[in-house]
């Protein structure tokens, strides 16, 4: 067996991928003002599984300045896909739609604003990928939701599962007979935190 790589976290942070200013602009805003935003590793990730997937309609919970919704909204092969966005903050609602109108975004994008469990329940869309990342202690209360919204065979991914508050959550899909899920403990560079944890989770 080869030997492992020393200073894992220093080599890995080599291999951040590339954005373009819009992105770094959000992420130097993100830094100043303590936005937690998902950074560039798991941004990527998520284009590449919403392209992978062939995702064409996709629904975010918890939207801040629309960092990873541009990753996702980037990812639609199908110029008519759809991505719902749903935020409890008016101002970061506002900044975020500012940010889809300078990607392009914006006629790809539909952002609500209002509780996420509220907006969700009288919903009866269905999507293809689900991007959770609310606060984490609302988490296992919309799963109800996610399974009801999620075509089978679609693909949620939750971020923040180290956090206490995602406990419950995290119980809750391992035992689920509707999700097939793993949970990754990962070094995330420039995510906020960057030693963190996701989950992806197989709608059955």
């Amino acid at each position: 067996m080869s030997d492992l790589i020393d200073n894992p976290e220093e080599y890995f942070r080599q291999f951040i991928p590339e954005r373009d200013q819009l992105l770094i602009e959000l992420e130097e805003e993100a830094r100043k003002e303590e936005i937690p935003i998902v950074g560039p590793i798991v941004g990527e990730l998520l284009h590449i599984l919403a392209r992978a997937t062939q995702a064409e309609r996709i629904l975010e919970l918890g939207t801040a300045t629309g960092y990873s919704t541009i990753f996702l909204a980037r990812a639609f092969a199908n110029p008519r896909g759809r991505l719902v966005t749903i935020d409890n903050d008016p101002d970061m609602a506002a900044r975020a739609a500012a940010n889809f109108r300078n990607a392009g975004l914006d006629r790809q994008i539909d952002m609500i604003v209002g509780d996420a469990q509220e907006k969700l329940s009288p919903m009866n869309d269905c999507f293809d990928f689900i991007f959770l990342d609310i606060e984490k202690e609302h988490y296992a209360s919309v799963l109800p939701h996610c399974g009801r919204l999620m075509k089978p065979g679609g693909l949620m991914v939750a971020d923040n599962v180290r956090f206490k508050d995602a406990d419950s959550f995290n119980r809750l899909i391992s035992k689920s007979s509707e999700w097939r899920s793993v949970n990754l403990f990962a070094y995330l560079p420039l995510h906020s935190p960057e030693r963190d944890g996701l989950c992806l989770a197989l709608r059955r």
